[in-house]
């Protein structure tokens, strides 16, 4: 019986630590592309409907799609809705950087890639190190981010 009631321990530990597996950037790369391809069949001003609306297809744990325009400004946001018309260009993170300028001139000279910065993650309470994946489509930046490890 000790063998068995281990067994399943064993098993139900192993879920668990599925269930709560920390995101990937690969996680990230697929939230912005699923953005890009509902974009693509409705429209921008859709996309930016149905994530202001908290589509659950927008959000997937801790991960979720937002846009930004390229003067800055929050278009969508599905987690907090006082961001959106925002732009906080020159509010850093929590050890100074302008990572959102950041963004701007990654969308602006590449049209995609990654930016590194430190933020509060809400579920921790605590800074943590955060990594957002961009993309540029049109005159937006579709993003999704994800705390990583130290």
């Amino acid at each position: 019986m000790k063998a068995f009631k281990l067994f399943i321990f064993l098993i139900c530990s192993a879920c668990m630590s599925q269930a709560f597996a920390a995101d990937t950037p690969e996680d990230a790369v697929a939230m912005v592309e699923k953005g890009v391809s509902y974009m693509q069949k409705n429209g921008k001003d859709a996309l930016i409907t149905e994530i202001n609306a908290k589509n659950p297809e927008f959000i997937k744990g801790a991960i979720y799609l937002y846009v930004r325009a390229m003067d800055g400004k929050i278009l969508a946001h599905p987690i907090n809705q006082k961001l959106i018309g925002k732009d906080m260009l020159n509010l850093p993170d929590a050890d100074g950087k302008l990572y959102r300028k950041e963004i701007l001139e990654l969308a602006k000279s590449k049209g995609k890639g990654w930016v590194d910065y430190r933020y509060n993650n809400p579920v921790s309470k605590q800074v943590e190190n955060k990594t957002t994946y961009i993309l540029r489509e049109g005159d937006i930046i579709l993003e999704a981010g994800i705390y990583r490890a130290k």
